[in-house]
């Protein structure tokens, strides 16, 4: 993996250095698991990182943070990071690898997830949002209407709409999932919703941005169970998209 830094595609900085993160996060995680850094092996130092795959050294300590929070690494002031020992008795630290999530089955059931989550941020969001995180949201919804059109913007601009909600409820531990789960919390950056349930990707992205508007106003009049209600009906669709290709997938497979 060679991630580089250009700013050729006129993505934000802070945007492309979150997905750097996330891709390397991905690949740390990889020799992790695969047993190529083992249990108290120290992880090449943040320079060693910075040469090796090409990017910022802020990208390196967002994705050391991240192991750490994960329960992967521990760094030791003026020594280095190292690989930590998993149990697997231990249920003291969630375990889920965005690297993995490549399918319906599997995006289907991160909704799942988020559905329970994401549903009562909302309504927390809606009670106790200040007007710094009420405009915070709204700056990301403008950000998806103006990214209607390009695929990867509304990603990137949907995470941030999510994850203006999850910082509006004050509590940072909403904050910490969704930032945890990083690209994974939107389907279409594993696959693609609208093509694979056959719908026009520009009638789809519109009806996306109705739904996050409906969030945005609930939330604005402050009203947590309106809040809620839109949030579900948001996420629940999206999820019976996918159950729809999922079943028709089976048939196919079936026949």
């Amino acid at each position: 993996m060679n991630m580089h830094t250009s700013t050729s595609t006129g993505e934000p900085p802070r945007r492309r250095a979150r997905g750097l993160a996330h891709e390397l996060v991905a690949e740390l995680t990889r020799r992790i698991q695969s047993g190529t850094l083992r249990p108290g092996d120290r992880l090449p130092t943040e320079s060693e990182i910075v040469r090796e795959q090409g990017v910022s050294r802020t990208v390196v300590r967002e994705a050391i943070s991240r192991l750490q929070a994960g329960g992967l690494v521990e760094t030791r002031h003026g020594v280095g990071s190292f690989v930590l020992a998993r149990s697997p008795k231990s249920t003291g630290s969630l375990s889920i690898d965005p690297g993995t999530l490549m399918t319906v089955r599997d995006v289907i059931a991160i909704l799942e997830l988020r559905i329970s989550v994401e549903t009562e941020a909302a309504s927390l969001a809606a009670l106790r949002r200040t007007e710094a995180q009420l405009g915070a949201i709204d700056a990301a919804l403008d950000g998806f209407r103006a990214a209607v059109g390009d695929q990867r913007a509304c990603v990137g601009a949907d995470i941030s709409f999510h994850m203006a909600i999850a910082d509006a409820t004050c509590n940072p531990h909403f904050s910490d999932f969704m930032r945890y789960l990083g690209e994974a919390i939107i389907p279409r950056a594993r696959v693609n919703t609208a093509q694979l349930a056959g719908d026009d990707f520009q009638q789809y992205l519109y009806r996306v941005n109705r739904e996050h508007e409906d969030i945005y106003n609930a939330i604005r009049r402050q009203d947590p169970e309106a809040a809620r209600a839109a949030m579900r009906t948001h996420l629940s669709n999206s999820r019976e998209r996918l159950l729809r290709v999922q079943e028709e997938a089976e048939r196919g497979e079936s026949a």
